[in-house]
């Protein structure tokens, strides 16, 4: 197998982190080349860090990476010449129109005119902008902008693309165009390094995926592959008054913030819901999810903040 992203036991603790604790920690993954792979996690948990070191924008502090077989400390402009990258929390040029941020990106990529062009219009085309090919970027909102971005890096020629978060603050409609982008950069035998605390977006899309929680690696493989971890196609979220010793008999249980999390069979499942809403408990019920399996793997949800103080050090580093 190809790789495109080859990471061995990589570390990164930021020289300014008063609590010491490692961004990243003994991280190895192995990208394959083309398609989509999705870094998911809850801010903080070191997705981004990943991303800065892979793009060598960041050196590590251990372990090696290596980008379509360069390796990011010591090839870096040839790596640079050959991925793009939409950062977390970039800004296209204010004072650009928005049909010239992306056109002179490609030209700055070495791109013909003709081609800069022709993409240019694809890419506006695409995802919705060309109506605003020609206002300032300075007036358009934050998702549209976040929009001309995604346009830039999924019009480029690039062997490999770096999406950071890349729907954030986008609308529905926005997010599914954005979607069906990389769809066809992935058809184009581009390879994806796709983060996200998206759960939904990351299992559309992605064809592998890896887990990160306080800077490593907790689950690593395809959707199903992550699906196949739940012997039962139920859940059951259970919030008070219920103990864990009266769960144990309706199926596997696992300890979460704030109470448990059940999978079931479909009549166990229904059964636990029912105790529990007689004995006044906050619950959920449905089929298993990529979020139950979050859930189950990290005791809290995606949405719930985390590594605040990395968070701020990879955005200053």
């Amino acid at each position: 197998m190809t790789l495109a992203i080859e990471a061995d036991h990589l570390g990164k603790v930021y020289p300014h982190s008063a609590s010491g604790v490692a961004a990243l920690s003994d991280v190895s993954l192995a990208v394959p080349t083309g398609g989509v792979y999705g870094l998911i996690g809850r801010n903080g948990a070191g997705k981004t860090t990943f991303i800065r070191i892979a793009a060598t924008q960041l050196t590590p502090t251990s372990g090696t990476a290596r980008v379509l077989g360069l390796d990011v400390q010591g090839d870096e402009r040839a790596i640079r010449a050959r991925i793009a990258c939409v950062p977390q929390e970039s800004r296209p040029l204010y004072f650009l129109r928005t049909e010239e941020v992306v056109y002179l990106y490609l030209k700055m990529r070495g791109l013909p005119s003709a081609d800069a062009r022709r993409r240019t219009k694809e890419a506006l085309d695409e995802l919705s902008l060309t109506e605003h090919r020609t206002r300032l970027v300075s007036r358009l909102s934050g998702g549209t902008r976040r929009r001309v971005l995604c346009a830039m890096v999924l019009a480029s020629d690039a062997d490999v693309m770096f999406l950071d978060e890349p729907t954030t603050g986008l609308d529905p409609l926005a997010r599914r165009e954005v979607w069906q982008a990389i769809r066809r950069a992935s058809r184009e035998h581009r390879t994806i390094l796709l983060t996200t605390h998206y759960l939904d977006e990351a299992e559309a899309l992605s064809g592998r995926l890896a887990l990160v929680e306080r800077g490593r690696v907790v689950l690593e493989g395809s959707p199903a592959d992550l699906r196949a971890r739940i012997r039962h196609p139920y859940r059951v979220t259970i919030r008070g008054a219920i103990p864990r010793s009266e769960l144990d008999g309706f199926g596997d249980v696992s300890e979460i913030e704030g109470g448990f999390l059940v999978f079931a069979q479909e009549e166990a499942a229904r059964e636990l819901a029912r105790r529990a809403l007689e004995r006044g408990a906050k619950l959920s019920m449905g089929p298993v999810s990529l979020e139950d399996i979050f859930l189950e793997v990290v005791g809290r949800a995606i949405d719930d903040d985390n590594g605040a103080e990395e968070k701020a050090l990879e955005e200053s580093a």
